[in-house]
């Protein structure tokens, strides 16, 4: 529990207005610490030989302008990469969700890395998934990307075995702590009340045991 507290509480997480390349969007940011140097987060994030063992398997032109795709997840196109600070591609689940998703890395100060995520959708596009899906759609795409840096944190440290680690109690446990955590961000972006979110982070918890959507789709 310790563990799975610890990691939770290592990210800061938000939702709020961000810009996108067709105009006005809306985002989620997870931004937390790596006990790695930026040059091998960096590697381990635009390797595909190293991004097969925390993400899934990816093929495609990792230039910019090149097209990708993440088996079983997303595809899209290299729109930025400066390493070892900035990665920006498309994050594409299809041609009407059409998204972004900006990756930026800094040192701190004793010797590992800030990682900042940000995923950005059009403001249009957002308002219609929560018109269509209430705000569990914002829950769960945010605990999705919360298991991906886990799993990232763990690859770092050799301790990951991709195959068999979502199915553990401890995935599970960190699953829950981390819809509501993105509940209570989405509270503060939304403006939705406590009882309410309760009632939205209920409804997403019930897909525990399942893969939550986002980055872990």
């Amino acid at each position: 529990m310790s563990y799975v507290l610890g990691q939770i509480n290592a990210a800061h997480r938000e939702i709020n207005s961000y810009p996108v390349s067709s105009g006005e969007g809306r985002s989620l940011l997870i931004r937390r610490s790596y006990d790695a140097a930026i040059e091998d987060v960096w590697d381990a994030c635009t390797h595909p030989s190293r991004i097969s063992r925390w993400l899934a398997p990816v093929r495609g032109d990792f230039r910019v302008g090149g097209a990708f795709e993440v088996e079983g997840n997303a595809s899209g196109r290299v729109l930025r990469c400066e390493r070892p600070r900035l990665l920006k591609v498309t994050w594409d689940y299809g041609p009407v969700t059409a998204t972004e998703v900006e990756v930026r890395l800094s040192g701190d100060s004793r010797g590992g890395t800030v990682f900042e995520l940000r995923h950005a959708s059009s403001a249009e596009l957002v308002a219609e998934l929560v018109r269509t899906e209430g705000l569990a759609g914002a829950v769960r795409n945010g605990a999705g990307w919360d298991l991906v840096l886990l799993g990232l944190d763990l690859f770092l440290h050799d301790d990951l075995d991709r195959a068999a680690w979502r199915d553990t109690p401890q995935v599970r446990e960190f699953t829950l702590h981390s819809y509501r955590a993105w509940g209570d961000a989405s509270r503060a972006a939304w403006g939705v009340s406590a009882d309410d979110m309760a009632t939205v982070v209920e409804s997403a918890v019930r897909h525990v045991g399942r893969s939550p959507e986002g980055g872990g789709r």
